[in-house]
């Protein structure tokens, strides 16, 4: 836990709501800040992979509230590097995406690079790995077998995904869409994925080259089952949520709502949804008209707890990886994590959790 945490996260959450949205500072209540506050909300965010977030919010404050002049020099220059690796993993991605195409795979885009679209400064967001799902066990094996042609090792995850560095970039192979643990969702899911099948997108910095991504309706259930999943476990980061809250601003009016909430129930989140809701609301700024259906908790402490103690996947300035450590140790360190949070579990997704809980067991994460 943060030290100030409540003026400090009055600070961030002012600064990142103008920067998500583009518009004025909606609460100066803890403006303006010491040189040392300003040393720490900086690294507040940069734990939270927010710091071009943060920084666009900058711009909307009034003068005499900005950081130190040393510190919001450093700021910007972290800000051109984020816009320049956006720009090399839009590369990276471009080349490894045309590969797979000539081999015949039509790999689709998860999160990361694709939803960076939907902010009004794409390049500003923090970028992570390249994940790809590729639908077929068969062309999985065809993708690893062609970058394995190029002399790079590709190494097996236990949640029999593939791992590899293309480019700089590191790169995932998924063989399910959707971050789905429930055996016997499966099925459903997969249903879901033919019925609404995938969009093309075009990458800022690589125009006239199409990379399909998922629809609308699928991409907002991947990111709420991808940050269920991780704040269930090692922790989620507010990169994550803004990613969310981008997405149900952008998506809305484009999906059944009615359609939408029959199918989080259905997926065992029912409780979950309501307090995501409320994060998107209470502290993102997001209008509860774009929320993908009407259902909203009378507050998202318990969330925001897990939020500003774990970070980004609770693993502090990593860009969503694990530390280096053993099988074991990682193993250990993600059932520890899991079972801190026994209350919350209960409370919110517990049939999810079982199955998360169930394949940490059997070594499938």
């Amino acid at each position: 836990m943060y030290n100030n945490s409540s003026r400090l996260q009055r600070a961030l959450f002012a600064l990142l709501r103008s920067g998500l949205w583009e518009r004025a500072i909606d609460d100066s209540s803890a403006f303006p800040l010491t040189a040392d506050e300003w040393k720490q909300l900086y690294g507040v965010a940069k734990q939270q992979t927010v710091l071009g977030i943060v920084y666009q919010g900058l711009q909307h404050l009034p003068q005499d509230m900005l950081p130190p002049m040393p510190l919001l020099v450093r700021w910007t220059a972290v800000a051109d590097a984020i816009e320049r690796r956006n720009r090399e993993v839009d590369n990276a991605l471009s080349s490894l995406y045309a590969l797979l195409r000539s081999q015949g795979i039509g790999p689709v885009l998860q999160k990361g690079q694709g939803v960076a679209l939907l902010y009004e400064k794409p390049l500003l967001r923090e970028c992570g790995d390249i994940d790809l799902f590729l639908g077929s066990k068969s062309a999985m094996e065809t993708a690893n077998s062609c970058i394995r042609n190029h002399n790079i090792r590709v190494e097996a995850m236990p949640d029999d995904s593939f791992t590899y560095t293309w480019q700089g970039v590191e790169v995932e192979h998924h063989s399910r869409l959707l971050d789905l643990h429930n055996p016997f969702l499966q099925g459903y899911a997969r249903r879901l994925e033919r019925a609404h099948g995938y969009d093309a997108v075009e990458l800022p910095s690589r125009q006239g080259q199409q990379i399909a991504v998922a629809s609308p309706f699928l991409n907002l259930l991947l990111l709420d089952l991808h940050i269920l999943k991780h704040a269930l476990g090692w922790g989620i980061g507010l990169r994550q949520l803004c990613d969310m809250a981008r997405a149900c601003h952008a998506y809305s009016g484009k999906i059944d709502k009615t359609q939408m909430q029959r199918c989080c129930h259905r997926m065992g989140m029912r409780r979950w949804n309501p307090l995501l809701h409320a994060f998107l609301v209470n502290y993102l700024g997001l209008p509860v008209e774009h929320l993908p259906y009407p259902a909203v908790a009378k507050d998202a402490v318990p969330l925001l707890n897990i939020v500003w103690q774990g970070g980004n996947f609770g693993f502090g300035f990593r860009q969503g990886k694990a530390p280096a450590q053993g099988t074991w140790k990682r193993k250990l360190r993600t059932a520890g994590s899991f079972c801190s949070k026994v209350p919350f579990v209960v409370r919110y997704a517990p049939k999810e959790a079982f199955w998360i809980f169930t394949g940490l067991l059997k070594g499938q994460m």
